[in-house]
């Protein structure tokens, strides 16, 4: 692939709603002081029937400065996030639609979201045992559908090009991302919003992830919860956001002088066909991508310095994604950050 690629692909913008703060600035200010996001749910009241009565919710989301009074009562949660995070990675970019020489249908909107708006799908599903057919929303549907996150940013910025969610559970916004990467640089699209977007925390989410035992049940110590990789975790803690890239082709950017953050410059995908949610249990999947990702970049695994990881804290990830990690970076390993 390395070979074959026709364009090379910048970050340009970034915007971020998160457990630990909303903006780019907040959030990663948060995270150099190692803020935790985690705390007693607040959003709904949980009792001792649930296993799990933490996660990491975004507080004091107001998105009022983008939304109007009428939009944010007919758009779910999660593509408020998508919209205000858009907002932001737009404005970081100093763009207002198309960049500059970019045909609206170039110009594309590409969000991963694994599950949509469950939130809404909930209270419908309410409304329609306690009142009756009749008085589901006419909203319901587009509010719900994954896809409506790109849609509505679409619809935003005139965003005319590829235009779709990709739905792969943890993996959606990567996913997202790398197919927006892909795009540009084979030159569907000249430009991309691309990121991803989940508001999951609802009682039935809850109840379904704790039925898996998938979840971290350390309520006494939510802050302390998530300790992926490590001999006490005990499981997740659920949590929620949204995070946007502006991506442009490399020669779209320097022709508008734009400041270029980064470059994306290698993407894999795989799976391990081996069970529906447990890995591998020597990363065969994680592997794969990994290498993929190493070889489209024309990089080496000398010159890996951060690894992002799943990081689900259970003992089969944990195993899985160590190897993994090992396996392909071999001794460099051992220097790496890992993060999740």
């Amino acid at each position: 692939m390395a070979e074959s690629r026709r364009r090379r692909v910048v970050v340009t913008g970034i915007g971020l709603v998160t457990p630990v703060g909303i903006g780019v600035d907040t959030a990663w200010k948060a995270l150099q002081d190692g803020v935790s996001g985690g705390d007693t749910i607040q959003s709904f009241e949980v009792n001792d029937s649930y296993p799990t009565r933490i996660a990491c919710e975004v507080k004091g989301f107001d998105p009022s400065d983008v939304l109007d009074p009428k939009e944010i009562r007919r758009f779910d949660r999660f593509a408020q996030f998508a919209l205000v995070a858009a907002d932001e990675a737009m404005k970081h970019a100093g763009l207002s639609g198309a960049p500059e020489g970019v045909d609206p249908t170039r110009f594309g909107v590409i969000f991963g979201s694994g599950i949509g708006g469950i939130a809404t799908f909930e209270e419908q599903c309410r409304v329609l045992l306690e009142r009756g057919p009749g008085r589901v929303s006419p909203f319901f549907v587009p509010m719900f559908i994954p896809d409506i996150a790109p849609g509505l940013v679409s619809i935003r910025y005139g965003a005319k090009g590829a235009n779709y969610t990709t739905v792969s559970a943890c993996a959606s916004s990567a996913h997202a991302i790398g197919d927006a990467f892909r795009s540009i640089e084979r030159g569907d699209i000249d430009a991309c919003i691309a990121g991803g977007t989940e508001a999951t925390i609802t009682r039935l989410t809850m109840a379904g992830f704790a039925a898996m035992k998938a979840m971290s049940t350390r309520n006494d110590d939510p802050k302390g919860a998530s300790r992926p990789f490590d001999a006490g975790r005990d499981g997740f803690v659920m949590g929620e956001g949204a995070g946007v890239l502006i991506l442009e082709s490399e020669d779209v950017a320097l022709a508008r002088g734009a400041t270029i953050l980064g470059e994306v410059a290698g993407y894999g995908l795989s799976a391990d066909a081996y069970h529906i949610t447990a890995p591998a249990p020597d990363g065969e999947g994680a592997q794969s991508a990994m290498r993929m990702a190493l070889e489209d970049a024309g990089a080496d695994p000398s010159e890996v310095d951060y690894v992002n990881a799943h990081g689900t804290s259970t003992p089969h990830n944990d195993r899985s994604e160590t190897a993994a990690i090992r396996s392909v970076l071999g001794s460099r390993a051992d220097q790496v950050v890992v993060g999740s």
